[in-house]
């Protein structure tokens, strides 16, 4: 039986390569759901050529397009963040790929574990904002969470079969981005353009902004320690520019076990859409004679502050990893639109710590009303 795939973000960078592998693996899987924010166009054409069960379009006004342009297909064409909830819940989905960019994969997310079903999880922010109440869903549900961020991928490929072996640490890698050894007075120039220009990946501009400041890493780690029920002091960081080493796990006899290959999404993607059996792939091999140096080296959060934000808001717990989310999703949409500096995307995310109230044992209801809020302060502080 083919497993029916729920895209969630099917035209951002992590959705539109998710379909190039259920297209190459036409044998194993089928789309039966496929949502967007605001690509309309990109939408319909998706639709026509996979033609899912169901559409829906966040953005309500582009409504009568998307139901116009495919009425002359059998697909069910649906509006808003009320529709995304809904159909993750429908009985014809096997898997929800979460790829919806932010906070706003929270929800729909809560929905479909909530309706047992497997997540692949490409929307670390779900995670981050709320990963204890996350984890303790999934387990009450029976709910399998399987990673599709490269990082957390290569950790779970590394701990196949040593499930009953404890972990002593793991050891993310960073590439650095395009600004690595740079100063901060340089930093202090940059433009959007520069920052955009990733060395290794192809993504969307929030997550390439957040590799530029090394915040990408910093979710990734808060993200880390909900899905692999790890200690703060059990996670490290570690620069590796080719990026070929994915990341490492160490066991408590001292082994360290890495995964490793090109930089390609449509690997971790694939492998959390058909786990535990792997498909044969025709994605690019690597070879170690084409890199004959790996190197690694200690991020510099002195430069990088975003990252030691979020070690300082995993530490704290709490509300504070969600009002770091809200205050960078907030500061990221305003670089990108270049109003404010590269610089001053910290400093506004290290206000709005200092700033929201804290909450140590939060409910659903408060990470809303945290989220709310951190959004609400950083927009006023950068108006200020």
């Amino acid at each position: 039986m083919k497993k029916r795939i729920a895209i969630l973000g099917s035209t951002g960078s992590i959705g539109t390569q998710a379909l190039d592998v259920i297209q190459a693996q036409a044998q194993a899987f089928e789309v039966e759901v496929l949502t967007a924010h605001s690509n309309a166009d990109l939408l319909i054409a998706q639709a026509m050529a996979f033609q899912p069960n169901v559409v829906v379009i966040t953005k309500e006004e582009l409504y009568e397009q998307v139901r116009a342009a495919l009425e002359a297909y059998p697909i069910k064409v649906y509006a808003g963040m009320g529709a995304v909830n809904s159909v993750v819940q429908m009985d014809t989905v096997d898997i929800v790929l979460t790829a919806m960019v932010g906070y706003a994969g929270l929800q729909p997310t809560i929905k479909a574990i909530e309706a047992g079903k497997t997540i692949a999880l490409a929307n670390k922010e779900t995670l981050v904002v709320a990963g204890q109440l996350i984890t303790q869903l999934a387990r009450e549900k029976g709910v399998n969470i399987y990673p599709v961020d490269s990082e957390h991928s290569a950790i779970f490929q590394c701990l196949a079969g040593e499930f009953h072996n404890p972990i002593e640490k793991i050891i993310l890698t960073a590439s650095g981005g395009p600004f690595r050894g740079q100063s901060r007075e340089f930093l202090q120039t940059v433009t959007k353009a520069q920052a955009l220009k990733h060395p290794n990946w192809e993504m969307g501009a929030k997550i390439t902004i957040d590799s530029a400041s090394l915040m990408n890493k910093g979710l990734e780690v808060i993200e880390a320690k909900w899905l692999f029920g790890l200690r703060n002091d059990q996670i490290e960081v570690v620069v590796h520019p080719q990026s070929i080493v994915h990341s490492l796990v160490q066991f408590e006899d001292g082994s360290l076990k890495a995964q490793m290959g090109l930089p390609d999404m449509k690997l971790p993607i694939q492998y959390a859409l058909n786990y535990p059996q792997r498909l044969k792939a025709d994605f690019p091999r690597f070879n170690f004679l084409n890199y004959p140096q790996l190197t690694f080296e200690q991020p510099d959060l002195n430069t990088f502050q975003n990252l030691g934000l979020a070690f300082a808001a995993m530490e704290k717990g709490g509300n504070a990893p969600c009002i770091l989310n809200a205050a960078n999703e907030i500061a990221v949409a305003a670089f990108l639109r270049e109003e404010i500096g590269f610089l001053e995307m910290s400093d506004l995310i290290s206000d709005c710590l200092a700033k929201v109230a804290y909450i140590a044992e939060p409910s659903l209801d408060d990470y809303v009303q945290t989220d709310q809020e951190a959004r609400r302060l950083a927009e006023s502080l950068m108006q200020a």
